[in-house]
């Protein structure tokens, strides 16, 4: 049984509710992958050069590109890291992803300080949790405001679900969803997602898992990336779920850390343009440096969706090089798993 083949026979089996959505559509034929949706220009807005999209049913409106967490803790200094996300912010970016892990708590610690001065209310602030017990859900919520100095996170996410067993100690009795539920309660958070790079068979199992307990996540993070389309596809096969049950959707690795322009099969704007074709609520990228923040402005101010014929033009030259996952190490190896070389931060 081919690869592709068995993905669809084990998604269908083991998460039969998420896959129910697809009950009604036509099915390719077996040596032939789903077709990629695309995104609908009549679903943003735009304002002073920035594109807003709506995040899934929240209600919030968010642009159409997101600066990306890991990379604000590169820049040698703090005040080179302020400048860069002040400067996003200014230029239309609201949407700022970070993380409890980064860099241990460098990337928290250097948005906080630059949301100062009227900063935060102008974003919208998303961060994620490693923690797989109530516990230490709740202690590393407590230090993520603290670092970044806020007394609400708009959107909290379960980082690093990439184990199938991860949604089960998550969602169990004493689990970190009881510790997310309780900061919602309390105002400390206002929607709930998560993420997660490994395999997408895993996001299906967690939102499978989550439904089996009454809960519907506001967003989801996942690869989106003309190599993505060859191998594992999250969007193949996860993001049509989000977009049927419109779920907010989080897009990354648009350059797979950059490992896609290695190749030199296609260039990074390519890569930008390919993922907000697709529908997307956000795509979050790296900005280490002003030339990269220019970059990813300019790519959402002139973004027109590419046409079909663009789109296939991409999948066909990228298609060998992407063909067995080696230029998306966080699909194939442990380089990316925090969580894997520090179990310690799970509970």
């Amino acid at each position: 049984m081919k690869r592709r083949e068995f993905l669809q026979a084990a998604s269908v089996a083991a998460v039969p509710v998420v896959m129910a959505t697809l009950a009604a559509q036509p099915m390719p034929p077996p040596d032939k992958p789903r077709p990629l949706l695309r995104f609908d220009p009549a679903g943003e807005v735009v304002r002073g050069g920035m594109r807003y999209r709506k995040l899934g049913k929240t209600g919030e409106e968010v642009s159409c590109v997101g600066l990306g967490g890991f990379h604000i803790g590169l820049p040698k200094t703090d005040d080179e890291a302020t400048k860069i996300i002040r400067a996003a912010v200014d230029g239309g970016i609201n949407f700022l992803d970070n993380c409890w892990d980064y860099h241990d708590g460098l990337s928290e610690l250097r948005m906080g300080k630059a949301l100062q001065d009227g900063y935060r209310k102008k974003a919208f602030l998303m961060t994620k949790i490693d923690g797989r017990t109530k516990a230490a859900a709740a202690k590393q919520i407590d230090q993520c405001l603290l670092r970044l100095r806020t007394d609400v996170i708009d959107l909290l996410q379960h980082h690093e679900m990439i184990r199938m067993e991860d949604a089960d100690r998550v969602f169990a009795e004493g689990g970190a969803q009881e510790a997310v539920e309780a900061a919602r309660k309390a105002g400390k958070v206002r929607f709930v997602g998560f993420t997660g790079h490994k395999d997408p068979i895993v996001h299906l199992r967690t939102l499978a898992v989550a439904k089996e307990h009454g809960f519907r996540f506001d967003a989801v993070q996942l690869p989106l990336n003309p190599f993505d389309a060859h191998f594992r596809s999250f969007a193949r096969s996860v993001l049509p779920e989000l977009v049927a049950d419109q779920v907010g959707v989080l897009g990354m690795k648009p350059l797979a850390s950059g490992a896609i322009l290695e190749t030199k099969t296609v260039t990074a704007v390519e890569c930008l343009n390919f993922a907000l074709t697709l529908p997307t609520s956000v795509v979050i990228t790296g900005i280490e440096s002003m030339d990269r923040l220019k970059q990813a402005l300019d790519v959402a101010k002139d973004f027109k969706p590419l046409p079909v014929e663009a789109v296939d033009a991409l999948l066909a030259k990228t298609a060998k090089a992407a063909a067995k996952g080696a230029h998306e190490q966080f699909k194939t190896g442990v380089k990316f798993d925090g969580t894997a070389t520090h179990p310690e931060w799970l509970g």
